[in-house]
C-alpha cells in the first residue's frame, strides 16, 4: 500500500487539495449532467404528450 494511514491518503503527498477538488468538481458536473438530462427528457415527454393529446381531440 502506498499510504501508511488515512491522513496520508487524504493528503495525497501534498497534492490532496488538487486531487480532491478535482474529484469534487467532476462529481458536481456529472450530477448536473444527469439532472439536466432527466429534466430535459421529462419536459420533452410532457410536451410530446400534450401535442399527441391535442392531435387526438381534433
Amino acid at each position: 500500500m502506498a499510504f501508511n494511514n488515512l491522513n496520508d491518503f487524504l493528503a495525497m503527498g501534498a497534492h490532496g487539495l488538487y486531487v480532491w477538488s478535482v474529484y469534487g468538481f467532476s462529481s458536481l458536473v456529472l450530477t448536473w449532467l444527469i439532472w439536466d438530462t432527466l429534466s430535459t427528457r421529462r419536459k420533452t415527454r410532457d410536451r410530446l404528450r400534450k401535442r399527441f393529446m391535442r392531435n387526438q381531440t381534433l
